[in-house]
């Protein structure tokens, strides 16, 4: 069975982009294998720090490497996506071997699905953004993504509420990412 590495983009245990992801993973239940990808303790990227790489990016790489697909559930921040994703995505661009430019990274190639949930524009521009990187440090992006406007209530019960369109995206997306496995 195929594996789909999921990375939450909160940091915030209740975060609605966790919230989704759970949902996301009932989509792809006995279809693909899940993981979710614990990254809060990876330490900033630091050159001098690079070689060899800490014990924690060195985890990091490898469950990215051992996983057949990403799956990306971010928050927009002021336009853009968070610092945290952006330092993981920093280091999983970079070379294996000091020096060494020629050779894939961990991330090169990787199918990479991505969906947000966030304010009035459904993270359109973080994922514009997300998508722009991830396609310069050669990830492979799916065209189909997902992008949710909270209703007024989530922001009062700390729960997302999906529409039935909002749905109908995410099964969509869901089932964009299980034909390129």
């Amino acid at each position: 069975m195929k594996s789909v590495l999921f990375v939450i983009g909160s940091l915030r245990e209740k975060s609605f982009n966790r919230q989704l992801a759970k949902k996301a993973e009932k989509l792809l239940e006995g279809k693909a294998e899940v993981k979710y990808l614990d990254f809060a303790d990876l330490p900033w990227i630091n050159q001098d720090k690079e070689f060899p790489a800490p014990a924690e990016v060195a985890r990091v790489r490898s469950e990215i490497t051992a996983a057949d697909a990403l799956w990306i559930f971010t928050p927009e921040y002021n336009f853009s996506y968070p610092g945290h994703v952006k330092n993981l995505l920093d280091w999983l661009s970079r070379p294996l071997k000091p020096m060494d430019y020629g050779t894939p990274t961990c991330i090169n190639g990787k199918k990479v699905a991505i969906s947000g949930v966030g304010g009035q524009v459904a993270t359109a521009q973080c994922r514009q953004k997300l998508t722009d990187l991830l396609e310069f440090i050669k990830a492979e992006v799916i065209d189909q993504q997902t992008g949710i406007a909270l209703q007024p209530e989530c922001w009062t019960t700390d729960e997302l509420i999906l529409t039935d369109a909002d749905q109908k995206n995410l099964e969509a997306e869901a089932d964009a990412l299980l034909k390129v496995l």
